[in-house]
């Protein structure tokens, strides 16, 4: 039963293409003998100035992610034999394979409660509470999960991650009020993040389906706020133009009033405009990403489809 590698709103993990070229990669790079070999080849794979933890540390997870679990074990026992078994970051990586190996329910369950005799030793180790919350998500345990997650946040409430996780803990229970505050938490410590701006702005675009009246068009200007504030960040973010195509789409603003809700008005005009802008940028992204081979674009199918069909049906 392989355990999915969630990719959390300013974590800069790997997308799934770039995972499995990697772990093509892991054989011949696990096959030098030599630390000094073996390290050098993974700087060269991993650009960006890891240094030898976490250079290993992701090929690691993209062995796991394309599921190659005898170099993901290879992995790990060089990160064993170099830093300790007592490592914190090795322990949590150690849990990881033993979730992503497990055969059946009950197997996991074993893992959490591996995880529960460690923090009875260890309450503050960090990496191995992040791997029990992620656990306790697996095996569908919300609740629990929730309730660990305001815990950790209690004592490290600068956690950008954690932040993150538990607006998505929120808004799978339909609890929209508490996953906006989880995320405008971590906006708070990362302002510029465009990408946690923009799953803001789904969160409150979300939560306007059950809204009526006024209080919708304040979540909906709230929505749109953030979906431009993503795409001011970074312009050529395909989910923040998605958003911004969604929220001013004539259909839901021609049946509504002016936004005149947290500042200045925003009258029928400027949502055109700003629609207008989501539609060509959307549209030149779906062109650019066309154009490059599979393997090289930025964007998976899934993603690509996804564009198709909204710009056919606004």
């Amino acid at each position: 039963m392989a355990a999915s590698i969630r990719r959390t709103g300013v974590s800069q993990g790997s997308n799934l293409k770039t995972s499995f070229h990697r772990s093509q990669q892991a054989p011949v790079i696990l096959r030098q003998q030599s630390s000094g070999g073996l390290l050098a080849r993974l700087h060269l794979s991993f650009q960006g100035g890891s240094d030898d933890f976490d250079a290993l540390e992701k090929l690691f997870f993209s062995c796991i992610q394309s599921t190659d679990d005898e170099s993901a074990l290879l992995c790990l026992e060089r990160l064993t034999q170099r830093f300790g078994s007592s490592n914190e970051r090795v322990m949590a990586l150690r849990g990881l394979y033993d979730e992503a190996t497990a055969e059946n329910q009950a197997s996991l369950e074993l893992s959490l409660k591996r995880y529960d005799e460690i923090l009875s030793q260890d309450p503050v180790n960090l990496p191995i509470i992040k791997r029990r919350i992620a656990l306790l998500r697996s095996l569908s345990k919300t609740s629990d999960a929730i309730s660990s997650l305001v815990q950790l946040l209690d004592a490290t409430p600068t956690d950008v991650e954690a932040w993150c996780e538990l607006a998505e803990l929120y808004q799978s229970q339909g609890m929209y009020p508490q996953a906006t505050f989880s995320l405008e938490e971590a906006l708070l410590i990362v302002p510029h993040a465009w990408n946690v701006h923009a799953r803001l702005g789904e969160i409150l675009y979300t939560h306007t389906r059950s809204l009526e009246g006024e209080a919708m068009h304040k979540q909906l200007q709230l929505s749109i706020r953030h979906f431009c504030r993503s795409v001011e960040l970074c312009d050529d973010y395909l989910r923040g133009f998605y958003g911004l195509a969604l929220a001013t789409s004539p259909s839901l603003i021609n049946g509504t009033l002016e936004l005149k809700h947290l500042g200045s008005p925003v009258g029928k005009d400027t949502l055109g405009s700003l629609h207008a802008l989501a539609r060509r940028r959307l549209e030149q992204i779906l062109s650019t990403e066309n154009s490059k081979e599979p393997h090289a674009r930025e964007y998976d199918e899934n993603e690509l489809s996804a564009v198709k069909k909204l710009l056919s049906e606004l």
